[in-house]
């Protein structure tokens, strides 16, 4: 027997027809920090600088204006996605799963998209008239493939069929008095807290699973694009020989670690700041948000530019390949004229996105990452120029992207948040620092257990480096797949136990299980069946494809693990519980993996086989103790803690 839901608290009154969106944000919270940026920054604007709410033309857009009171969203909807520093996250594996930015204002197509779900499970508990009408008669075919995969509840579950408790819309004799006074989003308000308090709501795993397939294959086709940005120059150069191949992982490992962490780390900062400043209405701050980060990224480039043109003889004193470092520190002198464009497209993205303009990146991706894979060809082996094609490859690209980014603003969507360059840029960095630094050690610390694992198999050789740079980058490809689902887990859950649906954020969680866990066995298959012809894709040293072969089955092992951990992460997210998984995930990483890599890589002499290893027991343990938690966890606990967080904020 399933769980009466728990009455939903009460709130302030409602201002405009949205405050009742079904979907809560599970964790919502405010930032203090934040909104003492915004009022220091409305302080300085000069009067004739604050845009004024356009007046809405139409009942729709009223209801859908961006402009809306933080006592207004008690109940609201918020995909926990839709600022996600992670989307579009590049670089190699992280050891850390991040979690998303807790944004309390919605985009007119989250409000849209919230309504929809609203009418879609309404309608699959046969509280509401079918979109369509039923056909008098079906075939045998197409009642077994409804019986498979409709969304709807099974009437037969039902010890009496619900009376729908609403028509779509009013009559030529519905009533005037009253209902005229009433907008269609308000009625449908209505008619949703009332399904939820009478506990008619269910759902099935047909429609979580075309659910988190709706959420998570965007994603993964954003993901992987950008990680081919890192893929092509590892592709390209691997051929050239086993020395290029390992400084580039080299290379990229520096650059992750002393560059590229702390411009996503500090970037992290503007989704809270333009996302609170987007939906304070206040959107002329939310360019200026966008200038002063990249002001304080290129900032820090010159810093960052002087450990990379050192980077050679720093290398030199650190790893005891000579040739590798020096390879190494040639890519990054390279690489240094691409990071300031680089710095912009992290800020840049988080521009779009609070926006709700999550495509943007995408687009910008399908444009540039053929685009990069093609010059990696031309400039290695066409135009003859060997390694150094590479990274400069590389450099056009970290340029492209901004300037992609901006054409889009300019000329398809997202350029009304642009009040042009101002001086104010260069004031009030405080706040901006103070929110930029968690992120830059969270960051830090996902990149920093697994760029340990490449440093420390230098020591082992050139052919061992090499082979590292290969399994890393795989390990890094397959993780692109679970790790979107989990955040499509993670928006699903959150918006059920904001509405105070425990039974069906508990089924979708099941189809996440269930989903993670396919994706995992096909990992596993794919790499323990493809390990002799996977690193001939890479190099063309046989020593390496053998050394790479030999480790593969144990890469591909844990991949189920991997996969079931990543979920777990998603899980723990949507429940509002991410601490858990961080604190296992530091714990799991650095007090057990590093150790036992150490130990059997080093002590026992297992080299490149040991190293990864300890990843693979502690990717088992992540596992098996969030799982754990997950399943012990009170469900019913979350829906009272979400609502407590969405009042407080």
């Amino acid at each position: 027997m399933s769980t009466p839901p728990r009455p939903i608290k009460a709130g302030n009154s409602r201002h405009g027809s949205i405050a009742r969106s079904p979907f809560s944000t599970s964790y919502l919270s405010a930032s203090p920090i934040a909104h003492e940026s915004i009022e220091r920054d409305l302080a300085e604007c000069s009067d004739d600088e604050v845009e004024t709410p356009d007046s809405p033309s139409s009942e729709d857009e009223s209801s859908e204006s961006s402009t809306i009171r933080p006592d207004a969203l008690q109940h609201s909807f918020s995909n926990t996605y839709r600022r996600p520093s992670f989307v579009a996250f590049g670089g190699t594996r992280p050891a850390i799963t991040p979690g998303p930015a807790e944004g309390k204002y919605l985009s007119k197509k989250e409000k849209k998209q919230s309504r929809n779900e609203e009418r879609s499970l309404l309608r699959d508990n046969h509280l509401a008239p079918p979109k369509h009408p039923e056909p008098p008669k079906r075939s045998a075919f197409n009642r077994l493939y409804r019986r498979l995969f409709s969304t709807k509840i099974s009437k037969r579950d039902e010890e009496a069929p619900p009376e729908p408790i609403f028509t779509a819309e009013p009559s030529e004799t519905s009533a005037l008095l009253g209902e005229s006074a009433r907008t269609h989003h308000e009625r449908l308000n209505a008619q949703w807290e009332a399904a939820v308090a009478a506990g008619k709501i269910k759902t099935t795993w047909q429609r979580e699973a075309k659910t988190l397939w709706g959420y998570s294959s965007p994603l993964v086709v954003t993901f992987i694009l950008q990680y081919s940005l890192t893929v092509a120059s590892i592709f390209t150069v691997g051929h050239l020989g086993k020395v290029e191949l390992g400084a580039v992982s080299l290379a990229s490992m520096t650059a992750n670690i002393t560059g590229y962490a702390i411009y996503q780390g500090l970037a992290t900062s503007l989704d809270t700041l333009c996302a609170q400043a987007y939906g304070s209405g206040k959107r002329h701050l939310v360019g200026l948000q966008l200038q002063r980060m990249v002001c304080f990224l290129w900032v820090l480039t010159i810093p960052i530019g002087i450990i990379w043109l050192s980077a050679e003889k720093i290398l030199e004193m650190i790893v005891p390949e000579k040739e590798s470092a020096q390879f190494a520190g040639l890519y990054l002198r390279i690489l240094l004229i691409g990071a300031p464009g680089y710095a912009a497209f992290e800020s840049g993205k988080r521009f779009v996105q609070a926006q709700g303009l999550f495509s943007a990146t995408t687009y910008v991706l399908l444009i540039a990452a053929p685009l990069n894979a093609f010059m990696n060809w031309l400039f290695v082996w066409q135009f003859k120029w060997g390694f150094v094609g590479a990274p400069v490859a590389v450099v056009v690209t970290d340029n492209l992207l901004p300037l992609l980014l901006f054409l889009y603003v300019r000329f398809v969507d997202g350029r009304q948040c642009w009040n042009g360059f101002t001086k104010r840029a260069f004031h009030n960095w405080g706040p901006m620092v103070k929110l930029a630094l968690p992120g830059l050690l969270m960051v830090e610390a996902e990149f920093l257990a697994f760029e340990i694992l490449t440093l420390a198999s230098s020591y082992f050789g050139t052919t061992h480096l090499a082979a590292q740079s290969i399994l890393s980058t795989l390990t890094a490809l397959t993780f692109q797949i679970p790790f979107p689902i989990s955040i499509a887990a993670s928006t699903r859950v959150a918006n059920l136990i904001g509405a105070t649906l425990t039974d069906a954020a508990k089924t979708s969680a099941k189809v996440a299980m269930c989903a993670a866990t396919i994706v995992g066995v096909f990992n596993v298959v794919l790499l323990s069946s493809m390990r002799f012809y996977i690193p001939q894709l890479f190099t063309n040293d046989q020593g390496v494809i053998d050394l790479v072969a030999s480790v593969l089955p144990l890469c591909a092992a844990f991949q189920l693990f991997d996969a079931l951990a990543a979920n777990c992460n998603g899980l723990l997210r949507g429940l509002g519980r991410q601490e858990i998984g961080g604190w296992v995930n530091l714990f799991c990483y650095y007090v057990v993996a590093m150790p036992i890599s150490f130990g059997t890589g080093f002590g026992l002499g297992w080299e490149l086989y040991g190293l990864w290893s300890g990843v693979a027991l502690a990717l088992g343990l992540v596992a098996a103790l969030e799982g754990f938690f997950i399943y012990r966890a009170d469900w019913d606990q979350a829906v009272e803690d979400a609502q407590d967080r969405n009042a407080a904020g």
